[in-house]
């Protein structure tokens, strides 16, 4: 319920984002149409161009544009996951087939470079060189990310802040980019953009580490991925590196060659390590310190319902866990 206070919150805003970001897909190729069509409209919560119109409002923008910079925030994301569902061989995404499981890897790839491109033709219709500046600097940022990540697959010597540098790249830097660019959209003060720019930043590490937790105690149904997917790609993520830390050698060695080999053929054991060796409730105290950074970061906010909005957000992101 509290999740669907936030949204009502910019409810009318949300339906013309949506409304311009299915006339801003068109195009004269009909599989570029029928590809970003199927992937935008497949069912996810979209958070970042939440954050847009939320943060944008907050500092007090009146205007039209926030709309715009949501589609672009969109898009950027979209493509994303259209090039880590090659990258990551993914067959299932929010409970459907990928683009990639459907029509190939090369058509997912090039779509996702078309959704990049129109993103930055709407970036340019803004007129804002500064989020210009941000959005493309974080585009980078997140394509680093990915690589990072790429080269640490099946790593089990992955270290906490390595981890925490891969997720802050990959995840909370397009978070972060939401709400900086929202502040910059309204001409916020210096102490507000800070306070948007930080609070998206911690707001997206805090979804990201509990979104990490899930993979070890989810529910295939509601996430859309089924428990262990990390596992099964050779993925060190903190509940791993936490748990090889705080258990017996024996078990540091299994989930050492479990990481290596990927696969899920030691899934219930492993599980059964995580659980016993505290490695979730460190995994949650990080997120929940996360989402208490984020909540500090709206100090400078004047009150209102958005400011309200994103205050109620930071409790959603760690109130996923069961």
């Amino acid at each position: 319920m509290t999740a669907q206070r936030i949204y009502d919150t910019v409810a009318d805003d949300f339906s013309r984002v949506n409304d311009l970001i299915i006339r801003r897909l068109s195009s004269d190729v009909p599989l570029v149409e029928k590809i970003a069509h199927y992937i935008i409209e497949s069912g996810g919560k979209r958070l970042r161009p939440l954050l847009v119109l939320l943060s944008s409002q907050a500092a007090g923008y009146g205007k039209n544009d926030h709309l715009k910079l949501a589609a672009v925030i969109e898009f950027l994301h979209t493509a994303t996951l259209l090039h880590d569902d090659v990258v990551d061989t993914s067959d299932m995404r929010r409970g459907r087939s990928t683009a990639n499981a459907r029509w190939g890897n090369a058509p997912s790839v090039l779509v996702g470079d078309f959704l990049y491109a129109r993103a930055f033709e709407m970036m340019v219709e803004l007129k804002s060189l500064s989020i210009m500046e941000v959005l493309s600097h974080a585009t980078a940022v997140i394509a680093e990310g990915e690589v990072m990540q790429l080269m640490n697959v099946k790593n089990p010597d992955l270290t906490e802040g390595q981890y925490m540098k891969v997720i802050h790249n990959k995840t909370a830097m397009l978070f972060e980019a939401a709400s900086h660019t929202g502040a910059l959209l309204a001409e916020a003060s210096d102490d507000q953009e800070r306070g948007l720019k930080d609070y998206g930043k911690h707001l997206g590490l805090a979804f990201q580490l509990v979104d990490d937790i899930l993979d070890y105690r989810g529910d295939a149904q509601a996430m859309g991925k089924n428990v262990g997917d990390d596992l099964a790609e050779g993925k060190t993520t903190l509940p791993l590196i936490h748990a090889m830390a705080h258990c017996t050698d024996d078990e540091r060695q299994l989930i050492r060659q479990a990481i290596r080999k990927g696969g899920l053929d030691e899934l219930p054991r492993i599980l059964e390590i995580v659980e016993n060796s505290g490695a979730i409730e460190y995994t949650m105290s990080k997120a929940r310190e996360q989402a208490s950074l984020a909540k500090a970061c709206l100090t400078a906010l004047p009150a209102s319902g958005h400011k309200e909005a994103m205050e109620l957000l930071t409790e959603v992101a760690v109130a996923r866990v069961s």
